[in-house]
């Protein structure tokens, strides 16, 4: 009953915005009247309450048990990923299908933005310090083209590195290896410093894609050896890295993903909810979350979390950076790492620096640290006093494979959002906004209609779990694959 007088609140604050919005932009009444605006911000701000309120109620109700259906809300619970391991099976990724993607993921620059700085200012008549950003509709020119699915498969553009981690012949050598492709992840997953934003996924989308490995780059990171499993033998083999992220909630707005090699019997398992807040001059978005990165041949799991980002300078033009304090920790072999992305001082200061330590707890000694900036030059200093140095932006690339738009489902990321592509890709600003209304408009509708018939979202390829576990008066809550098979030895 409460999401259904909720939706109703929406939608008539929705008719209000779109009734001021249809003002003519000059005249005795425009819709820049400096009191029409002040409505706009008042109303979003009242919603915005509203549903903190509904937020709480969702809660005490949580407290008291499930509903009659045995279920809760998506936004009751906290994230978590399960322990379970995991399998793809062909059927999930039909990777017989795919070819090597072609698209460039480099952005142009959003250069001067005098003509669109009115659309900025409007925008920000409507915000208040630290508001969250989720129900804002923000305007087409900023998007980049690519949906956050796609993004985040991006940040695997380095597949040799990842698996290296499980050629590792000791546990700090692994923990040393998962850092160090952590921190030449961000680089191509970013794919460098315009403020451009992707993509909000609509409910239920997915993306699937997948990687050829060669086996031969696939080696201890801090060895010159052969690659491992190769016994000094060149192959021509590669190991094949299979990918698939599905939008799972819409409010909040949650993504997870999975990612396997079955060779090397490394999975990966990821949710994010993606919290964005306006921050005057610029907007933060934290990457509330945790990943779980499976080494089953060493029975060794990575609990990780990831940096926030920020778009700084947002009416001049845009540039970003990450921020924040990562930890990296493995329980049975008692290593962790901390990884801290460093934002710019107000006066002087580099951009994008980064500095790393890798620790064993037990003995409380430093066996590695790092420093440099995440889209530059990385150096790592070893116990042993070697180094190392690696350039990420000279680091070889390993293209995703992924089927072709004509022969994906219509919730694949890019058969979904092909229209918006093509209209950015023109220039055609009102064209892409339209398409993108189309998307959201039906996204709407049949939440709305969910929200009638008090019928709650059932993602494809993930499930929920409750833990059983109370933290901070809620239930502990995890996203699994909905797959339950294990590697076969």
């Amino acid at each position: 009953m409460y999401l259904q007088i909720m939706a109703q609140v929406e939608e008539q604050q929705k008719n209000l915005v779109q009734g001021i919005e249809s003002l003519p932009g000059s005249g005795p009444l425009s819709a820049f009247d400096q009191d029409l605006l002040l409505l706009k911000a008042t109303s979003a701000a009242a919603l915005s309450c509203l549903g903190e309120c509904l937020h709480l109620l969702q809660q005490n109700i949580s407290q008291e048990g499930p509903g009659p259906s045995g279920n809760t809300l998506w936004m009751q619970q906290e994230w978590r990923n399960s322990g379970v391991s995991l399998l793809l099976p062909s059927s999930l990724i039909l990777v017989e299908d795919e070819v090597t993607d072609t698209e460039d993921n480099e952005e142009d620059d959003l250069a001067d933005l005098d003509d669109q700085r009115s659309i900025i200012l409007h925008i920000i008549s409507q915000l208040k310090l630290g508001m969250d950003l989720t129900r804002v509709v923000l305007p087409v020119f900023i998007l980049e083209k690519r949906s956050l699915l796609e993004m985040f498969a991006n940040f695997l553009a380095h597949p040799d590195l990842f698996l290296s981690i499980s050629c590792g012949t000791t546990p700090e050598e692994r923990i040393i290896s998962f850092v160090e492709y952590y921190l030449t992840a961000f680089h191509e997953g970013r794919k460098g410093v315009v403020a451009k934003k992707p993509y909000n996924p609509i409910i239920g989308e997915t993306f699937h894609c997948s990687w050829n490995v060669p086996k031969d780059r696939v080696k201890p990171v801090r060895a010159n050896t052969a690659s491992c499993g190769l016994k000094g033998k060149a192959s021509s083999e590669g190991y094949r890295l299979r990918f698939v992220a599905e939008q799972v909630s819409h409010h909040p707005p949650v993504t997870s993903f999975y990612c396997e090699c079955k060779e090397r019997k490394v999975c990966v398992n990821v949710h994010v909810w993606t919290k964005s807040k306006f921050m005057g001059m610029s907007v933060g978005v934290s990457m509330v979350g945790e990943g779980i990165l499976y080494l089953l041949e060493h029975g060794e799991e990575y609990i990780f979390t990831l940096p926030c980002a920020y778009a700084r300078s947002i009416l001049t033009i845009p540039w970003m950076e990450l921020g924040g304090k990562v930890n990296i920790h493995c329980a049975k072999s008692g290593y962790s790492a901390t990884v801290t992305f460093h934002t710019k001082p107000f006066y002087g200061g580099k951009l994008h620096r980064v500095t790393a330590e890798v620790k064993h707890n037990p003995t409380n000694t430093i066996v590695c640290k790092a420093q440099g900036e995440w889209n530059g030059i990385l150096e790592f200093t070893y116990s042993n006093g070697e180094t190392k140095v690696i350039d990420t932006t000279k680091l070889p690339i390993i293209r995703k494979k992924i089927r072709p738009i004509s022969k994906q489902g219509p919730f694949e990321s890019r058969h979904l959002w092909q229209h918006v592509t093509a209209a950015l890709r023109e220039g055609d600003i009102d064209a892409a906004t339209e398409h993108k209304h189309v998307l959201e408009e039906r996204q709407r509708k049949e939440e709305r209609q969910r929200a009638t018939t008090n019928t709650l979202w059932k993602p494809k390829y993930f499930i929920k779990e409750v833990m059983g576990k109370i933290i901070g008066n809620r239930n502990v809550q995890s996203l699994h694959l909905n797959i339950f098979m294990t590697f076969q030895l």
